[in-house]
């Protein structure tokens, strides 16, 4: 068990962390050059195109230091915002951490806030000033950066390139003597924390797991303690590039195992794996993951609903933060009502739906989960604008508060500042990490970040602006349900819960970009956006009309007259009992209001 060491790597989005565990394996010999390509570890489609780390990866290594020999867990971990749960279990099974920092950009938004997740679990910390390389790198003002941040030395901090491989050898040093040994005992009941799974479609479920305390048998008769389930252990291992299979696992390591689970609901990251026979307590920090953003998933094609709840619940197994419930929708038929913990997680799941298992599906748009109190005192959770109840009914309802870290340059204080207050946020404080770089402490509605918030903060700061937000809990505001109706009937897949103060601005502008996109009909289509009885915006699409008089040259006015009353008059049935058809653009046109 001494010469185990268990770390991750933690670092803000494209700090450089999977192109240095690049170099670790190869460095350690564990890949040879055949198997050897960029980003080895991050092995999706999507992820080798976006550039960015989606799912945690983990990796065995063995290296041999001043003739002793070493086992190295890696874990590499995604560094965007939407997925710090995944970041938060990996450190859970790990003794330390590698937090990298660009020697060009500096300390972002994401590295604190996984800084202090290691902190809070007493891993010990390893600095690494990356992209050493760069031209533009400032690597003695980041190195002050970290040193204030860490509270280490300056001499702590290690400077390397992963692109040249400057560097490693230390690293690896530094993970030997710094990080410590696993504690725990062999011989005590069986304590295994899962954190991570994965989707074999041959062989079910295949579940990541760190060994706390016992060991673990092929064979043996296992329980997931929260999820309540038992099962045989087919088949443990150690992970290289390929399983390993062993026959037993002892405290301290990392390994996989499979046992035939095809049911994902049973697994959850976080759960404890103990010994039936001789079972172990569970161990502490397991929650549930919480969705911040609720969307519905519809089939485009209404036959290919069985498909589509195939595909998702394949999808879950793959992604624990994944929920989903069914949902029907007037407009869109059978669908699900999904939650996200963030635009891009939505974003990515959308992908791989389309990517991995050939479904075209419309999204709706986005909301994030309210709360109703009711005047006889219940409370209710409204998920989708169908959810909110009556008016009449509802005493009060409270919205959803985040706290959120932004991170910029100076120059670019007064525009962040202008969109967060425009955002229904206020300004907490603001602290310069150095001469030209603040950090701003925000608090806001989460409903007002999840369209384009991220988008316009990396516009207005060309790109310099990072952001970390996490929830603060539920506050009392002025919501209301905005309808979209078209020709009187409501669509509900375009309604939204907005402010009271901003409904009608945002029902002009939906109503105007509707009017752009819904195809002119035979009949005149009347959109309009209404709060419960009274419309707020309307606008009207004009009918495409035959020129019946094309035929009278001449004559009298009273013929022209009767074939145009004619005209209206089919007009006016044709209105009635015409649908408009919606296309998918329309859907997605909510998601583009600025």
């Amino acid at each position: 068990m001494e010469n185990i060491r268990n770390f991750c790597i933690i670092a803000h989005i494209d700090h450089g962390k999977s192109t240095l565990a690049d170099r670790l394996l190869e460095f350690t010999g564990t890949l040879n050059e055949r198997q050897m390509e960029a980003q080895v570890l991050d092995n999706m489609d999507l992820e080798k195109e976006k550039g960015i780390t989606i799912k945690s990866h983990a990796i065995q290594m063995n290296y041999t230091m001043d003739g002793k020999s070493y086992v190295l867990n890696l874990i590499d971990t995604p560094g965007h915002v939407d997925f710090s749960y995944e970041v938060s279990r990996s450190i859970a099974a790990c003794e330390g951490a590698l937090l990298i920092v660009d020697a060009s950009q500096g300390i972002e938004a994401q590295t604190i806030s996984n800084l202090y997740l290691a902190l809070e679990h007493d891993l010990e910390i390893i600095p690494v000033l990356n992209k050493i390389d760069l031209p533009h790198a400032m690597p003695e003002e980041v190195t002050d950066e970290i040193v204030e941040l860490v509270g280490c030395k300056r001499e702590d901090v290690i400077r390397a390139s992963a692109k040249e491989g400057k560097g490693i050898e230390e690293i690896l040093r530094a993970v030997v003597n710094r990080v410590k040994a696993p504690k725990g005992d062999p011989k005590a009941p069986l304590q295994a924390m899962i954190f991570d799974s994965v989707f074999n479609s041959f062989r079910g479920i295949e579940i990541y797991f760190r060994v706390f305390n016992g060991t673990i048998r092929k064979g043996d008769k296992i329980k997931f303690v929260n999820a309540d389930k038992e099962y045989g252990a087919d088949e443990i291992g150690i992970l290289k590039l390929d399983k390993q299979p062993k026959n037993e696992i002892s405290t301290g390591n990392v390994g996989y195992l499979i046992s035939g689970i095809k049911v994902a609901s049973e697994v959850h990251v976080g759960d404890t794996i103990t010994n039936v026979l001789n079972p172990g307590e569970a161990l502490k920090g397991f929650e549930k993951v919480k969705p911040m953003v609720f969307a519905g998933i519809y089939p485009v094609d209404t036959t290919e609903f069985e498909e589509l709840r195939a595909s998702m619940e394949k999808l879950q197994l793959n992604d624990a933060s994944l929920v989903w419930e069914l949902e029907t929708s007037a407009a869109l038929g059978f669908g699900f009502r999904c939650g996200f913990l963030g635009m891009l997680h939505m974003e990515i799941i959308q992908e791989r739906l389309e990517r991995e298992f050939n479904m075209t599906v419309i999204t709706t748009v986005p909301s994030v989960q309210f709360q109703a109190f009711l005047t006889d005192g219940t409370q209710i959770y409204v998920n989708a604008p169908s959810e909110m109840p009556d008016p009449t009914r509802m005493s009060r309802i409270e919205e959803p508060y985040i706290k959120a870290q932004i991170i910029s340059k100076s120059e670019y204080i007064g525009p962040i500042i202008g969109l967060c207050m425009d955002k229904r946020g206020s300004i907490i404080n603001q602290n310069y990490l150095t001469t030209d770089r603040v950090e701003m402490s925000f608090e806001m509605p989460l409903s007002e970040i999840v369209f384009d918030f991220f988008d316009k903060l990396k516009s207005i700061s060309r790109g310099y602006a990072s952001l970390d937000y996490h929830l603060i809990g539920f506050r009392e505001s002025d919501m209301v349900k905005l309808d979209i109706m078209l020709n009187g009937e409501k669509v509900d897949a375009l309604s939204a819960i907005v402010h009271r103060g901003k409904s009608q601005d945002w029902g002009r502008k939906l109503c105007e970009k509707l009017r752009e996109l819904i195809p002119r009909q035979m009949f005149e289509i009347a959109i309009q956006a209404a709060i419960g009885q009274k419309v707020v915006a309307r606008e009207n699409i004009s009918a495409i009309r035959k020129n019946v008089l094309a035929k009278c040259y001449g004559g009298d006015i009273s013929r022209k007259r009767k074939l145009l009353e004619k005209q209206k008059k089919g007009k006016k049935r044709m209105r009635q009992v015409g649908n408009v058809e919606i296309p998918q653009e329309a859907f997605m046109a909510v998601l583009k209001i600025d």
